[in-house]
């Protein structure tokens, strides 16, 4: 899988914000921010799949 470059302009406050949270995992804010997204994604595909399981069996 390659790679592509997304460029983001945030405000400084939220940037500090940001690297006070990456600093605390050991991350760079790139990385933490990355990995938000990848979390944020995943939540909402299995968020999905459930309601998607849901309507297949019938909620309980």
């Amino acid at each position: 899988m390659g790679s592509t470059v997304l460029s983001l302009r945030i405000d400084g406050e939220l940037h500090d914000r940001l690297r006070a949270h990456a600093a605390k995992r050991g991350m760079s804010v790139q990385d933490y921010v990355v990995r938000t997204l990848i979390r944020d994604d995943f939540d909402e595909r299995f968020a999905r799949s459930v309601e998607e399981t849901e309507k297949f069996y019938g909620a309980a």
